[in-house]
């Protein structure tokens, strides 16, 4: 019965971990952005890029082929082999997170000079130790992961973003009278910092388990030895799709940083020192906002491959069904309604963030709304993703946010050198993206798992009680701003958005009791909404 837990449980461990993860980021990027201003962010944000292409190429595919193989091992009783596996994979990333920190900090120069950034130097050299401790992490999370216990990655997270958060912002802050260049740098730094932490949490982690790990073996199903190279072997097929598919994304923001900043001045004709200030708005303001929604959504889709490729190896298609239906769903019921509220509140949350640079806060909020229609079609994108790797069939979504990709590209290239719309013109050209990859990664999990959506209750209800939400935002806002300030107002909107939401969305069903019962504490809760709906 234990093999047979929904995705839920651990989608909501995630989902927590992510808010309070998104909240100390909050905290790292919200003053940094009033510390080092626009131009300080554009320093940071053209080492970042870089980084998280190069940790998504180390990271992004393998804890993902380390979980899909150790629960499918975990379905059969095998753990000894899903032991062999971590070992293979945890070698595997090492080699690999010594060769990317390396080429980060030793290529730091030459990079630079092709983003025309030359001030994020150091911002790179700091920053490129965090390409080492971080995937030596990833190789534990993605064996807990497997074991559908998702509390030891919750945990490493949390840790490795507090100690980026205490470390970043206290070298930027220290080291701010010797420039921005240095600030920058300082803070980059932070990565570096809550990368070790985070690996030393997780390996305590799997020490304090150790005893039950290796019982759980004593005690499994010992079949044929399989080779360690068969083993890497099977890692890399599974692995690389999903790299190059999670690359897709880091290649988007990478195009943002050097094609955007070439267009800004060359095409729509900015000053350099405009052009990054456009850039550090999108990048550094908007980015860190709409980065928090999808915080939930990655949470459901870590949680669904395990779930789903462990069911798919019983041929349990019943529940490979229902989980595949209650994951898009709980996608939509989440993201819809963020969605709605950051375009309807964009000024607002802009300014409540930037208060000390009002004028950048302003002219951002239009990006802001733009990326907000994105919110909904970047959680759909993500959750389909998990359940297509479940399955095994990984390449579908690759392709999927490939061409989503190559439409953003021509569409920044030309929106952009448009003057009046200038850096808003990378905002639509991402939305575009995310909305095809989000329509055909739709229809191969229809086509490829038979599941018959509930098209009322996965659709209808969540965008019903999010436009309900919306209006009630709106109005709460204006009339708070009757007599509050802005920060005040803005504050009140989003608590009135967030129970008028969850009253309507309980009031119109649009969510069962069944699904409650299976949250934690989930029979107490289920009680009183069934009250409510009556």
């Amino acid at each position: 019965m234990e093999k047979k837990k929904t995705f839920l449980q651990g989608a909501l461990i995630m989902g927590m971990a992510g808010v309070i993860i998104k909240f100390m980021g909050a905290i790292f990027r919200i003053p940094l952005g009033n510390i080092i201003g626009d131009q300080g962010l554009a320093y940071y944000q053209g080492a970042y890029p870089i980084y998280v292409f190069l940790l998504t190429l180390s990271t992004a595919g393998i804890p993902t082929a380390i979980s899909k193989m150790i629960s499918e091992k975990s379905a059969t009783d095998e753990y000894w082999e899903a032991h062999r596996i971590f070992r293979a994979s945890f070698a595997l990333m090492l080699g690999i997170g010594i060769a990317t920190s390396a080429i980060l900090f030793f290529g730091a120069g030459p990079i630079c000079q092709i983003i025309k950034n030359p001030g994020a130097y150091y911002s790179m050299r700091t920053i490129a130790p965090a390409l080492l401790f971080v995937p030596i992490m990833a190789a534990f999370r993605g064996y807990f992961q497997g074991m559908q216990n998702m509390a030891p990655t919750a945990t490493s997270q949390v840790v490795e973003q507090f100690f980026r958060v205490v470390f970043g912002l206290a070298l930027a802050i220290f080291l701010l009278p010797h420039g921005l260049e240095a600030a920058a740098a300082g803070a980059s730094s932070g990565a570096s910092f809550g990368g070790l932490f985070g690996g030393i949490a997780i390996f305590l982690i799997y020490l304090k388990k150790r005893k039950s790990i290796f019982k759980n073996i004593r005690e499994g199903v010992r079949k044929k030895k399989e080779k360690t190279s068969s083993i890497i072997k099977r890692v890399l097929i599974i692995s690389i799709p999903v790299t190059i598919g999670a690359s897709i994304m880091a290649i988007m923001n990478f195009i943002d940083s050097a094609l955007v900043m070439r267009r800004l001045q060359n095409g729509a004709g900015f000053a350099p020192d405009v052009a990054e200030q456009l850039y550090g708005q999108l990048s550094g303001m908007v980015a860190s906002i709409i980065n928090f929604p999808q915080v939930l959504s990655m949470g459901i889709a870590v949680s669904l491959v395990p779930v789903i490729s462990a069911a798919f190896q019983r041929r349990d298609m019943d529940f490979v069904h229902k989980n595949v239906e209650l994951g898009l769903r709980t996608a939509i019921l989440i993201g819809m309604p963020c969605s709605l509220g950051i375009m309807v509140l964009a000024k607002p949350i802009m300014l409540l963030l930037y208060p000390m640079q009002q004028a950048s806060a302003i002219s951002s909020s239009s990006c802001l709304f733009i990326m907000g229609i994105g919110v909904i079609f970047l959680s759909t994108v993500q959750t389909l993703t998990g359940m297509l790797q479940g399955i095994g069939r990984v390449s579908i979504p690759v392709i999927n946010l490939g061409i989503g990709a190559v439409a953003k590209i021509f569409c920044t290239i030309f929106l952009v050198g448009i003057p009046a719309i200038n850096v808003k013109g990378a905002a639509f050209g991402t939305v575009l993206a995310y909305v095809i990859a989000a329509v055909l990664d739709y229809r191969a999990v229809k086509r490829l798992t038979r599941t018959k959506f509930n098209l009322g209750l996965t659709f209808v209800k969540p965008i019903v009680a999010s436009v309900i939400m919306a209006a009630a935002v709106f109005g709460a806002y204006r009339l708070a701003g009757l007599i509050l300030g802005n920060a005040l107002s803005t504050i009140f909107a989003v608590l009135v958005g967030v129970a008028v939401y969850g009253v309507v969305i309980l009031a119109i069903k649009g969510i069962t009791t069944e699904e409650i019962r299976m949250l934690p504490k989930g029979n107490k809760i289920a009680k009183i909404v069934e009250k409510i709906q009556r």
